[in-house]
């Protein structure tokens, strides 16, 4: 058994019942293997080892009262992962099937995406058990509090610096925000996603979408294509969703799908900037179900099916996928079906939306494939340019931040393929990612010695 089958093997038996970690970990260390014999340094110092265990996972109980005055009682997280290259950073999701595992997947994960960036993050990830649908504004923002009242004392702008995630937008971050300036009496970056008023950035809400649309233009661009006139199919109906069909939009290509947890709307007339606009106040503001626009546009609807099993069910003919939706959403039967279907191009905006079997068949078929902490690494990224600008007292333009976005989404391309490369796998963007997220994190725990 290899170096990295026994760390591997050693994770699966200390955290078991913690699938969505199991996975995480098997996917990034499985690619790992050419960096074992080039880099001894890593061995010695057992780098393989440590890098799978976070520096701390924080669980706490979270007591709030609900609109009829009866208390209820939520799990709060936060797995500080890695903090070798900068302060922790990751979002906070609040969704009822949170626990121990996915926080530590999200963790893990965010390590890499965030060394991807360029900037100096670490990786961390957050959240509750808690679900916001359904609940009123008071009962959200009580809350919100009732979290912040726990996480206050494990954050700040040197140490620790969350964001949104499923389930915490806009009006989440604002309440937590809101308390930990209070308690505090400090108003430093310790939240980013913040509102424009009070020490937010621009084009934050579009950056996860916009910069996975960016990263596959620079995958179509290997094989002397560009978005222009694809067919697209987008999963999900929320931020990232949203924005990435805006900016493919944007691009000449043609989205024609759009989901939520009740079902999948195929518009095959493509979904443009008004269909869009009427998707954006559904979900942003009337938190309405996608439904209503098959029956405002009278378009296909196929109620309790995701984007891939309608793909799959009807052999609807894509070019791209963006799965912006959850995770493990695209498992091996829809790749297959989008193979099938004439896809060649997947850009992950979602956390690891695709199984283990999905991305061996992408691979197998040569399918330009863009993994999540790669290709949806702009919405952390624009979060540390959040920073950086809270840290200078400074806003930049909308222009300014998008075009420093559209670099850094050029830049962790680039380094996909050299990475892929140097390690003796030309044009395998998963490899590429993982290794080259991890071989910066790792020279520095190198660095500072066993702590």
């Amino acid at each position: 058994m290899s170096l990295i089958q026994e760390v591997i093997a050693r994770v699966e038996e200390k955290d078991p019942c913690q699938p969505e970690f199991h996975q995480a970990v098997r996917e990034v260390l499985g690619t790992l293997e050419p960096t074992v014999a080039k880099h001894p340094e890593y061995v010695k110092a057992k780098i393989y080892d440590r890098i799978v265990v976070p520096d701390r996972a924080i669980l706490f109980r979270v007591p709030w009262v609900d609109d009829r005055g009866e208390v209820q009682i939520n799990r709060g997280f936060r797995v500080q992962f890695n903090n070798a290259i900068g302060p922790y950073k990751g979002g906070l999701r609040f969704h009822p099937s949170v626990n121990l595992g996915i926080i530590k997947f999200l963790g893990f994960e965010q390590i890499f995406k965030n060394s991807l960036t360029t900037l100096p993050m670490g990786g961390a990830k957050g959240g509750s058990d808690f679900d916001p649908k359904g609940k009123s504004d008071a009962e959200v923002m009580r809350f919100c509090q009732a979290f912040m009242r726990e996480l206050y004392r494990h954050i700040g702008p040197d140490t620790d610096v969350p964001a949104g995630d499923i389930g915490v937008g806009g009006r989440e971050i604002g309440y937590l925000y809101g308390y930990y300036k209070k308690i505090v009496n400090e108003h430093t970056s310790v939240l980013t996603g913040k509102g424009m008023e009070y020490g937010g950035s621009l084009i934050r809400p579009e950056a996860t979408g916009y910069g996975a649309t960016y990263f596959a233009d620079e995958m179509i661009k290997t094989r002397g294509k560009t978005l222009a006139g694809k067919i697209a199919a987008v999963s999900g109906s929320g931020n990232v969703a949203q924005y990435t069909i805006e900016k493919l939009n944007q691009l000449g290509a043609r989205p024609i799908t759009v989901s939520d947890s009740d079902g999948t709307v195929v518009d095959e007339s493509c979904i443009d900037g008004d269909k869009l606009a009427f998707v954006m106040d559904l979900k942003n503001n009337r938190h309405g179900r996608i439904k209503e626009y098959a029956e405002k546009y009278n378009v296909p609807y196929y109620p309790g099916k995701s984007v891939w099993e309608v793909i799959k069910d009807q052999g609807l003919r894509v070019d791209t996928a963006f799965p912006s939706a959850t995770q493990n959403e695209i498992d091996g039967e829809h790749a297959l079906a989008l193979v099938k279907n004439g896809c060649y191009l997947v850009s992950e905006g979602a956390n690891m939306p695709s199984t283990p079997e999905a991305i061996d068949i992408y691979r197998e078929h040569k399918v330009l494939y863009g993994p999540a902490k790669a290709a949806n690494a702009g919405g952390v990224a624009t979060s540390g340019l959040e920073m950086s600008q809270n840290a200078m007292r400074l806003l930049w333009s909308r222009e300014e931040v998008d075009e420093r976005l559209h670099g850094i989404m050029r830049a962790i391309h680039q380094s996909c393929l050299d990475a892929a490369t140097a390690y003796g796998m030309p044009g395998d963007y998963l490899a590429g990612a993982n290794i080259a997220g991890f071989v910066k994190v790792a020279n520095a725990m190198v660095a500072y010695g066993i702590v």
